[in-house]
């Protein structure tokens, strides 16, 4: 999925959440990286689902999507692996949804985290090297 297609999207969604008391800027990008997060899961989920084209639907060139089946595959593993570290740490799996998938530099994540860059560069690192182990085992 472009990244143009992938922030209209998310900005649909985010204007039909109602009733959020948005605290501060940081509280916007963490909803949104979220919200980005489950756009490309669900697309990814829908991708693998439809097997042999059985319900492809027809599209133009065009509008060709960036993700193969392989990728899909890939980015259902890594959620299921960053689940798997948020029951382990809680901060550092957002640490990871908020810079993979928000787009997030390291001090905008340590302003939504309320954490120094610092923490946040230590929990990026151990995240990288956790989820690397926990998918190269897959």
């Amino acid at each position: 999925m472009q990244a143009t297609a992938l922030v209209h999207e998310a900005y649909l969604e985010l204007i039909d959440v109602t009733n959020v008391d948005w605290q501060h800027r940081a509280h916007f990008f963490a909803v949104s990286a979220k919200i980005m997060r489950h756009i490309l899961l669900d697309r990814a989920r829908r991708r693998i689902a439809a097997k042999r084209g059985g319900s492809a639907e027809r599209v133009s060139l065009d509008e060709l999507p960036d993700l193969s089946g392989d990728r899909s595959a890939e980015l259902i593993a890594l959620d299921d692996a960053l689940n798997t570290l948020g029951s382990v740490d809680a901060r550092k799996a957002r640490v990871v949804e908020l810079r993979f998938f928000g787009g997030l530099s390291v001090e905008e994540t340590a302003e939504v985290l309320a954490v120094s860059p610092e923490t946040v560069m230590r929990d990026w690192k151990f995240a990288r090297s956790w989820l690397h182990a926990e998918l190269s085992n897959s």
